[in-house]
């Protein structure tokens, strides 16, 4: 038999126990968190997927252009990654979330930079029958890439690598400006051996030399020489030329 106390009390815990649980979900249902043992609703389905971002609002390609005509007139160090999303008009985060940061953009832009507008030593070297050609043909189409009126003057890969005191990025550049010297020696060995050359030329300082008219005649059009006056020193270059 249980007392009159005893029934007082055991009520009295019931009607804790319902405002406890009635606290809780009440404060579940501010929160938007879902009390002990409560069902699944569909509205939070287990296993849903998240919502996907917003699509991109803007051209990748058109906006990577705008980055490499930025780099290409104010170099690396200079060009600030708000003067990248003014250039590109996008927004950091766009930024960020197409290229990576502002050295991943930086190294993309070298890329297509070399190929779409620096390619005209690769092709010299590829297609010249001997290594005179090649130097001459790339010195001629340099006169004429770093004064074009239309772009900045100069090659990016050159002018990027002044003041550069980001290491990994002034490494990458200089080993890109190491290999096309290298490239150009290998091909002026090829013609000593093979007799075009005479057989105490020294390759390496001519390969090197080559380099040097390819940096010089790109900071000259940085400077404001013109294609004809470049093309005057492709003719000097060439004059001093071994012949055999």
């Amino acid at each position: 038999m249980v007392s009159g106390k005893e029934t007082k009390l055991t009520e009295q815990g019931r009607e804790a126990g319902v405002q406890e649980f009635g606290g809780k979900a009440d404060a579940a249902a501010t929160t938007g968190d879902r009390p002990l043992g409560a069902a699944k609703t569909r509205d939070h389905p287990v296993g849903a997927a998240k919502s996907r971002g917003r699509p991109r609002s803007f051209d990748r390609e058109t906006a990577l252009e705008k980055a490499i005509l930025a780099f290409w007139e104010r170099g690396y160090e200079a060009t600030s990654v708000s003067d990248l999303t003014r250039a590109m008009d996008i927004g950091a985060p766009s930024l960020y979330a197409a290229f990576g940061d502002k050295r991943s953009l930086f190294e993309e832009v070298v890329r297509v930079y070399s190929s779409r507008y620096a390619a005209f030593a690769d092709h010299a070297l590829a297609e010249s029958p001997t290594s005179r050609d090649a130097v001459e043909r790339t010195l001629r189409e340099a006169a004429g890439a770093y004064t074009e009126p239309d772009r900045p003057h100069g090659c990016l890969i050159a002018h990027a690598a002044i003041n550069c005191t980001t290491p990994e990025v002034a490494t990458s550049l200089r080993d890109r400006r190491n290999a096309t010297i290298a490239a150009f020696e290998g091909r002026i060995e090829e013609d000593i051996a093979a007799g075009a050359l005479p057989a105490g030329t020294d390759a390496g300082a001519l390969a090197r030399h080559t380099g040097a008219m390819i940096q010089g005649m790109s900071q000259q059009a940085r400077d404001g020489a013109s294609r004809e006056e470049l093309e005057a020193l492709v003719e000097i270059a060439m004059a001093i030329w071994p012949r055999t």
